[in-house]
């Protein structure tokens, strides 16, 4: 008996905006919007799992009023461990087959780009370190010795400009209009 999944990953219905489709998914789930919010993140989120088929489409189809595209997936089966194996996590499973992403234009100028073929890159797979490695940076070399700091409770002021020097006398120069 094969069973499924229900997978969404932010994807809308053409012509739904994505404040009414939250709002749709957030009276469906009976959930506040900062976790409705959480599911529009871009990332493939498994909303429910262990589904009979006939089960998975009426979620399938529930989703699909609210306005949301949401994929039916087999579930994977679970593979015992070996003897003396802790943790499965280094045998690769094959991923599950996706579907090409087909998008509806939605103007003139998006037509130009509905036949384009971009890469998959998919989901990297759990465990996969997604930031590039930090450096400890040094911090840099500062001349802090021409600072001070006041004492506490003391009024800080302006410190006033001292002359540069003896001022020039531009009494005798004047202003015309051309």
């Amino acid at each position: 008996m094969s069973r499924y999944q229900i997978v969404f990953s932010g994807q809308l219905m053409h012509g739904a905006s994505r404040e009414q489709v939250q709002a749709n998914l957030a009276r469906l789930f009976r959930a506040d919007a900062a976790r409705i919010a959480a599911l529009f993140s871009g990332r493939r989120i498994s909303l429910k799992d262990n589904l009979q088929a006939d089960e998975a489409e009426r979620y399938r189809a529930a989703l699909e009023r609210a306005g949301a595209l949401a994929d039916i997936l087999p579930m994977e089966a679970v593979e015992p461990l070996a003897p003396g194996q802790e943790t499965d996590l280094a045998t690769p499973r094959p991923g599950p087959a996706r579907k090409p992403l087909v998008v509806v234009p939605r103007d003139v100028y998006m037509a130009a780009f509905s036949a384009v073929e971009a890469p998959d890159f998919g989901i990297a797979p759990v465990g996969t370190e997604l930031l590039e490695p930090r450096t400890e940076e040094s911090p840099p070399p500062l001349d802090l010795s021409g600072l001070s700091l006041a004492p506490v409770g003391s009024d800080i002021k302006q410190v006033p400009a001292r002359p540069v020097g003896v001022l020039p006398d531009i009494s005798h120069l004047r202003l015309e209009a051309p």
